[in-house]
C-alpha cells in the first residue's frame, strides 16, 4: 500500500535498460527482412514494396527469382537480451539504388550483422566494405537458404578475403534461435573490444 505521507521518500525508479543499435545489412535478397522478423519480440516495422516491371533490368534476380518484394527504406525490430540490455535492429535496404540510406542508418550503430547468401556472395561485398571503412564492428552471418550450408565458415572467410579475427557464423534467417546466436556473437565481440 502506498504511503499517503507527502514527506515520505519516493520509491526508486527502475533503471532503464541500455539500448544498442545494430544494423542487419547485406545485398539484395540475402534475408535481412526475414532475420529481423524472426528474432524481433515486437511486430517488426517493414517498408517492403512489391517488385514491379520498373525494376526489370535494374534488380538482379539471378538466383532469387522467387523474390516478390523488396525493402525500400528499412526494417525495424527489437529484442531484449536481458533486463539491462535491449537491441534495436535496423535492416538496411539491399538494392544499390537505396544504399544512400545506409549512411543515415549507420549513425549511432555500435555494430552490424552482414548477411551473406552463398549463392550470390558478391552481393554482400559492398556491405563488408561499408563497415570496414567506417570502423563499425561486424560479424558475418551465412544465411543457409533451404537449410543448406555448402561452405564452411573458413571457406566463406577466404572467399571474402576477411582477416582471421572476423567472425563467420552459419545461420538460418528463418529461425529465431539461429539469429539470436549471431546477435549474441556480435554483442560478445562488442563487449570484448570496449
Amino acid at each position: 500500500m502506498a504511503s499517503s505521507d507527502p514527506a515520505a521518500p519516493a520509491a526508486p525508479a527502475a533503471a532503464a535498460p541500455d539500448t544498442v543499435k545494430i544494423l542487419i545489412a547485406g545485398g539484395f535478397g540475402v534475408g535481412k527482412t526475414t532475420m529481423v522478423g524472426s528474432v524481433s519480440e515486437i511486430a517488426p516495422l517493414r517498408t517492403e514494396e512489391p517488385l514491379t516491371a520498373a525494376g526489370l533490368g535494374v534488380d538482379d534476380l539471378d538466383g532469387i527469382a522467387e523474390k516478390d518484394a523488396t525493402t525500400v527504406a528499412l526494417d525495424f525490430g527489437r529484442i531484449t537480451i536481458g533486463p539491462e540490455l535491449v537491441l534495436y535492429l535496423f535492416g538496411t535496404p539491399g538494392q544499390q539504388r537505396f544504399w544512400f540510406m545506409w549512411n543515415d542508418l549507420a549513425i549511432g550503430a555500435l555494430g552490424a550483422v552482414v548477411l551473406i547468401d552463398v549463392r550470390r556472395p558478391e552481393s554482400s561485398f559492398a556491405a563488408v566494405d561499408f563497415f570496414e571503412r567506417r570502423g563499425i564492428p561486424f560479424v558475418i552471418g551465412v544465411n543457409g537458404f533451404h537449410g543448406l550450408h555448402p561452405y564452411t565458415p573458413e571457406e566463406v572467410r577466404e572467399a571474402l578475403a576477411l582477416p582471421e579475427r572476423a567472425q563467420v557464423l552459419l545461420c538460418d534467417a528463418r529461425e529465431r534461435e539461429s539469429c539470436r546466436d549471431v546477435l549474441v556473437a556480435l554483442i560478445d565481440q562488442l563487449i570484448a573490444t570496449h
